[in-house]
């Protein structure tokens, strides 16, 4: 049975929309379309400071006005997009109802594989706070407490300090390097993996995942 308060029948149609993710702090959940314009500005706003490149895609290189649509677009993509073979999961992080930027899961032949893969943003104004670590262990909760995951990983530029640290931090070791094209030049960034053995845990509350499960494990 639905309510006005949990967005009536769309969730019938869209289940998604009813997972949460909270920590002491933060909620993390799909934004609603006013919600979604909030965090379009706070990427329009700035998700790192001026010289800095964390990003393979340059999606911060551009205009404010093309940064926010960027978001957009690719919020929509990843909805429009899902399928239980290959989904992105995009949450918008919130702290008392303030948008802070958006972080996601996502996973291809995850049913096989059991693998995910995190990234994340957060403007400017809030980093420095433990925000980041907080929301990738809510995310890294949902995937191995959640969804039985057996390995999590990500890819850092080897200058990234403040990401190297994090996933350390968090119990990922080294998995090799990858080297792409940035600006006509190769880049090198390191793959670390976080296995199930070596995940830590975190506090973090999941509400309406058996909604929704079947999305992710097909």
């Amino acid at each position: 049975m639905t309510t006005a308060q949990d967005g009536g029948v769309l969730t019938d149609h869209w289940p998604l929309r009813r997972l949460r993710l909270t920590t002491d702090r933060l909620v993390l959940r799909q934004p609603d379309e006013e919600e979604l314009a909030a965090l379009a500005d706070v990427a329009a706003n700035g998700v790192h400071k001026p010289g800095e490149r964390p990003f393979l895609t340059p999606w911060t290189e551009v205009p404010p006005a093309e940064r926010a649509r960027s978001v957009l677009q690719g919020y929509w993509s990843s909805l429009a997009s899902w399928t239980p073979q290959n989904w992105q999961l995009e949450l918008g992080v919130f702290r008392d109802g303030t948008p802070l930027g958006i972080v996601a899961l996502r996973a291809q032949d995850f049913a096989v594989l059991r693998e995910v893969k995190t990234w994340s943003w957060l403007g400017v104004p809030h980093h420095g706070q433990g925000f980041g670590t907080e929301a990738r262990v809510a995310l890294l909760h949902l995937a191995f407490e959640g969804l039985d995951a057996v390995a999590a990983l990500t890819e850092v530029f080897q200058d990234n300090a403040g990401s190297q640290g994090v996933s350390r931090k968090l119990g990922y070791r080294p998995d090799g390097i990858s080297r792409d094209v940035l600006d006509g030049q190769p880049v090198i960034s390191d793959r670390l993996r976080l296995t199930r053995e070596d995940w830590a845990g975190g506090s973090v509350r999941v509400e309406g995942l058996e909604d929704c499960r079947s999305w992710f494990v097909a």
